[in-house]
């Protein structure tokens, strides 16, 4: 199954707990792209150099290590998973998602995980582009109040100081370069599944997905 939403409506931790729940594999499409920025930026090559970002691409490595406690993400065997999580490097995976060698390449990789018995796969295009023929498509949603409130808590609980007009602004900026992006824009795909989750506990969420999921293996469609 595949979900998609904006940033901050519950994709990852709904993603991970529903997988946990299912006894399936978790895809973390979003930690992918922000691990590939992670990289690129660290390395300096420019966003206009094509040749460049493509062959960096290439010869990176991205692990995603699903482990009891939470998602693992190591790139080229050094582990990023707490880098990757700050404000500025969401922004930065926004960016170079637009550009065609990266979201090429990791398209790619994420498409090799359809072979896997049972996966919840989530993301901005996962539902759209990704796996578009996925059998069970859900889009979350919440209100930007919930979902910058959501990320103030996630920033705080890392230890880092920002406040809350910062991350609504942040919200805004992402949500409008995700929705406005030439390749492969944020959408709710034709025959998804919308769910508000603002004011939802995870667990309720999950519950539903997961009587979703029971219901079309019991159905077979």
């Amino acid at each position: 199954m595949a979900i998609d939403g904006p940033a901050g409506s519950g994709k990852s931790t709904v993603g991970w707990w529903l997988a946990r729940r299912l006894g399936y594999h978790y895809l973390d499409t979003g930690a992918m792209y922000r691990a590939a920025a992670w990289k690129l930026h660290r390395s300096g090559i420019p966003t206009a150099d094509g040749t460049g970002l493509s062959e960096a691409m290439n010869a990176m490595e991205i692990d995603l290590c699903d482990e009891p406690t939470g998602l693992r993400v190591l790139v080229d065997g050094e582990d990023v998973t707490a880098e990757i999580r700050s404000p500025r490097m969401a922004m930065l995976a926004s960016q170079y998602s637009a550009l065609p060698a990266v979201r090429a390449r990791l398209t790619q990789l994420q498409r090799a995980w359809k072979g896997a018995e049972g996966v919840v796969a989530e993301g901005r295009d996962t539902t759209t582009v990704v796996f578009p023929d996925a059998e069970l498509k859900v889009f979350l949603d919440a209100t930007p109040e919930e979902r910058a409130r959501r990320r103030l808590a996630e920033i705080e609980a890392r230890g880092t100081g920002v406040d809350g007009p910062t991350v609504r602004q942040e919200i805004e900026d992402r949500d409008r370069a995700d929705a406005t992006r030439a390749l492969a824009p944020l959408a709710r795909a034709s025959g998804a599944l919308y769910i508000d989750t603002t004011g939802l506990p995870v667990e309720d969420v999950v519950e539903r997905l997961a009587k979703e999921v029971e219901r079309l293996c019991s159905t077979g469609s």
